[in-house]
């Protein structure tokens, strides 16, 4: 059982990091450190908790690939707005990672001239 587990867990991984090939270098970037540090931050997970980071790690990965199939330009409209009841029900671990995240693609993509710029 539990080598099934680690299995589905590294082949779960593998999709995301191919996924995030497709996107804009930053957009990759980021995403891809931020899929490694929690999947290392969750190795130790509780049972309970190792299900929900599943769900969600395996929606997240139906929900980009089915937004990138149907992308035709080179920088694809990816990423869906959270409700407001749903960040509610975030912990507050949860919502520092989020802001720390939202700060993060904030800032100006290194790859891309300034606006303006010829």
């Amino acid at each position: 059982m539990a080598a099934n587990h680690v299995l589905t867990v590294r082949s779960l991984y593998k999709q995301i990091l191919l996924l995030h090939r497709r996107l804009p270098l930053d957009m990759k970037a980021i995403g891809d450190e931020y899929v490694k540090a929690e999947f290392r931050r969750h190795k130790t997970a509780k049972k309970e908790e190792v299900q929900k980071f599943m769900d969600e790690w395996q929606n997240y990965a139906g929900v980009l690939r089915d937004q990138l199939q149907h992308a035709e330009t080179g920088n694809p409209p990816v990423g869906l707005d959270m409700p407001e009841e749903r960040l509610d029900s975030l912990s507050q671990e949860q919502v520092g990672q989020l802001y720390e995240l939202r700060k993060e693609t904030a800032k100006p993509n290194p790859f891309m001239p300034p606006e303006g710029a010829s």
